[in-house]
Formats: C-alpha cells, structure tokens, sequence
C-alpha cells in the first residue's frame, strides 16, 4: 500500500513533498535565524511549520508543537537533516503525545551529531578539496572550480536523503548509531588531522 495514501483514522499523512519543502527551507536558513537564546530554534520552526500544520490540524495542537520545537537546538545543519527527519515520522506518528520524546531526541543527539557534521563537512571536506582545487587553480587547471561545483552537488543532494533516511528509519536508526557516535567522531577527527597535516608537508 502507498504510504502517502492517508490513514485510516483519516489523519493527513506528510507526503515526499512536504517532506522535502520543509527540509529545502531548513538547508536554506539553518543558520540564518540562529541566536544565543535558542540557537537555530528559530530556523526548524520556519522550516518545519508548513508541514507541521498538517500534522496538526487542531490549532491548539499546532501551537504547542511549534512552542516545543522553538526550546534550544544548535548542530551542524546537515547533520541536523537527520535528527528532524526522525522527530518529523515520530510526530507524525504519535502526534502532540509525542512533545517530550521529540525533544529528548533533539537534546540529546544535536551534540554528536554536531561533532561528525563540523568535523567531516566543515573542516575534512574544505581543506581536501580547498587544496586541491586551490592547487588546480594555481595551475591554471579550470578543473578545481568544476570540481567545487559537483562536490557542493553531491553534498546537497546527500543532505536530502538524510532527511529521508531519518524518516523513514525513525528513532530505531538514530539511537542506535548514537551509540557509536563518540568513537565515530574521534576516528574521524584523528584522520581529518592526518590528511590535514599531509597536505601541509606537500
């Protein structure tokens, strides 16, 4: 059967459209509306209100999702994509009950994931492909700046399906590699040294 035919209790069911919308939106002005009090709140209740008000029809439910989506989150945006697609198929799933769980979920996963994110995306991918392109550009090479280009294309086209796949796998998923999160981040953290402490030398 279709998932994006609509439940028998005849509650809306969020299609690979909204779904996509609302992650375009947060891809876009993750850090835009970022601030000391409630770090990126701000940018997941912009990005996820749309899809939100299908979930909950009621307006006082409503209220209360955006409220509770509104305390404090702060990750990398592209790990991020993840985390809210979990909390996107629990709400859908258990509606307003779900409040304190989505929460937990933020709370306790925005750090880790933070460290992956910063680690793999803002300093391992710039430095590698930021040499060598840079080195290309050096050359006269027009290559390096294509290369920017497909890799920036890559990467967005990853951060969708991560949103996906933290949809569709839910809480299951993520929990379970949060528990090898630490050990995740350290290796890739030592190799990120490594590849930068190489490209030094050269």
């Amino acid at each position: 059967m279709n998932k994006e035919v609509k439940a028998e209790n005849n509650k809306p069911t969020i299609t690979k459209k909204d779904r996509h919308n609302a992650i375009l939106r947060w891809m876009f002005m993750g850090s835009a509306l970022y601030n000391y009090e409630s770090g990126q709140a701000s940018s997941v209740v912009w990005s996820l209100a749309k899809l939100l008000r299908k979930i909950y029809p009621k307006d006082e439910e409503y209220k209360e999702a955006l409220d509770n989506h509104f305390k404090y989150f702060n990750t990398t945006t592209a790990m991020g994509n993840i985390i809210l697609g979990a909390t996107t198929a629990m709400e859908e799933k258990d509606g307003i009950e779900s409040k304190d769980a989505v929460q937990a979920l933020k709370t306790s996963l925005m750090g880790p994931f933070a460290g992956i994110g910063d680690t793999l995306i803002w300093v391992l991918l710039p430095t590698v492909m930021g040499s060598i392109s840079g080195y290309m550009a050096i050359k006269g090479n027009p290559l390096g700046a294509i290369a920017w280009i497909i890799v920036g294309a890559i990467l967005f086209w990853i951060r969708i399906k991560l949103f996906d796949l933290g949809y569709t796998s839910g809480v299951k998923l993520v929990t379970d590699f949060s528990d090898k999160l630490s050990i995740f981040t350290d290796a890739m953290s030592s190799f990120g040294l490594m590849v930068v402490g190489a490209l030094v030398s050269t």
